[in-house]
């Protein structure tokens, strides 16, 4: 199996979302993927494969964290798409079958890569017990997402309070299926981005998420309805950070961004 890592959702290396991408013939059992994802040790490693010509996807792709398979990633596809181009394995707009529908990734001239992603519901909940001694700080609302990515979005006060989250990662995970997603508005719009974000996943083997694609399906609803606006860019605001441009279109949300290869090898075992 050839393999590599790319940093995702930006545009230099060492920065954004590492994520295993693996062009297969094939998927082999899953327990060989998993042991895989493992080894890669990174929050996602991208598994796809070719798909016969006429159907309504042209590549089949999963996802896999450290733990577990997940039902939709944002950086791996980007990064997938990224190698797939990069390659001249395939050429301009490509199709993903996945666990969450077809998904599409298209090129621009720039060498950005858009992502045709469906849109997170947004539910609003009362604040569970405990989730502020366990974020660390107050949220003003909770939201939940809805059963492709499974998080709790929660609204802090503002940027500072995000950007200093020190969470007791135990006591988070009991509050969502998959892990909690920090917002707030941007202090200064003027350098760049429109919100600010962080990702803990500790259920899913990931304890922070450097920059969390599928969490945009849900902050670009969120944050289109406060800023008055369908386009808006999100800084995550993890220590490696990245930014993923949103732009709301209904039921879908298209994601934007850049990825850097900056691994190619061979896994011999």
């Amino acid at each position: 199996m050839r393999i590599r890592i790319v940093d995702a959702f930006t545009d230099r290396p060492f920065a954004g979302n590492p994520a295993g991408v693996l062009l297969l013939d094939a998927f082999p059992a899953d327990d060989r993927l998993q042991k895989v994802a493992m080894e890669v040790n990174h929050a996602e490693t991208a598994f796809a494969h070719r798909l016969p010509e006429g159907g309504d996807a042209d590549w089949a792709l999963r996802w896999f964290t450290p733990t577990t398979e997940v039902a939709m990633c944002g950086h791996a596809t980007l990064a997938t798409a990224h190698v797939l181009h990069t390659t001249g394995a395939h050429e301009g707009t490509v199709r993903f079958a996945t666990r969450s529908g077809v998904l599409v990734a298209t090129p621009a001239e720039d060498g950005s890569i858009t992502l045709d992603f469906p849109t997170a519901p947004l539910t609003p909940v009362e604040l569970p017990d405990g989730l502020a001694e366990a974020l660390g700080a107050e949220p003003l609302t909770a939201f939940d997402t809805g059963p492709n990515i499974n998080d709790l979005v929660v609204e802090l006060a503002d940027e500072k309070t995000v950007v200093g989250l020190a969470p007791d990662l135990k006591a988070l995970a009991v509050h969502s299926e998959r892990g909690i997603i920090a917002t707030a508005r941007a202090e200064d719009p003027t350098r760049g981005y429109d919100f600010v974000s962080r990702c803990f996943f500790p259920n899913v083997g990931i304890d922070e998420d450097p920059v969390t694609g599928s969490a945009h399906t849900a902050l670009a609803p969120y944050w289109s309805e406060r800023l008055g606006s369908t386009a808006l860019t999100g800084l995550q605001a993890s220590a490696r950070s990245g930014l993923v441009r949103t732009e709301l279109r209904g039921d879908r949300t298209l994601l934007t961004g850049r990825a850097v290869t900056v691994i190619d090898g061979e896994l011999l075992a």
